[in-house]
């Protein structure tokens, strides 16, 4: 099967404090979009891993997940778009952490796109839907509001010879 068919594992965090959420803003073929601060999974290292880079790339901000928010799948048609990209087709499968946010590394730049950082409020955050770069931004807030947290043992790795961690 020269073709099949493999969805992009992302991982994203879900950081509340006093009721405003952390969100990355990031500047993309569609413009300014918000999302979770997140990214993709990369040879070698476990969800809870990527979780942490990610989050570090993005924020500046050290990040230690506790608990599994939830898994989500998007794809195409998933959001309108007028994008006939290869990017507008591919399908996701993420994997949403919450956990305690971390001290900010003042000398650190964020990732290349990423304009800056924002707290917002749920209210705030259902109210700017069209601005979303993920389906699934909102969805993972909500889950975490509603109490959604899963033990990260229930994630398993096996990477090879002495990689074995969650």
């Amino acid at each position: 099967m020269p073709n099949r068919w493999k969805p992009n594992v992302t991982v994203a965090a879900v950081i509340e404090r006093a009721g405003r959420y952390l969100l990355v803003e990031e500047q993309t073929s569609q413009g300014l979009r918000l999302n979770n601060p997140a990214g993709h999974l990369d040879p070698g290292e476990t969800l809870v891993q990527a979780c942490r880079r990610e989050t570090l790339e993005e924020t500046a901000h050290g990040f230690t997940p506790t608990a599994l928010v939830g898994v989500y799948l998007a794809g195409p048609g998933a959001v309108p778009s007028a994008d006939a990209s290869p990017r507008a087709r591919i399908t996701y499968l993420r994997f949403a952490f919450c956990g305690e946010l971390g001290d900010r590394e003042p000398d650190r730049a964020l990732d290349a796109g990423i304009v800056r950082t924002v707290w917002m409020d749920i209210d705030e955050i259902r109210a700017s839907r069209a601005r979303h770069r993920s389906p699934v931004l909102l969805h993972c807030i909500e889950d975490y509001i509603a109490g959604a947290r899963y033990p990260l043992d229930l994630l398993s790795s096996d990477l090879g010879p002495g990689l074995r961690s969650a």
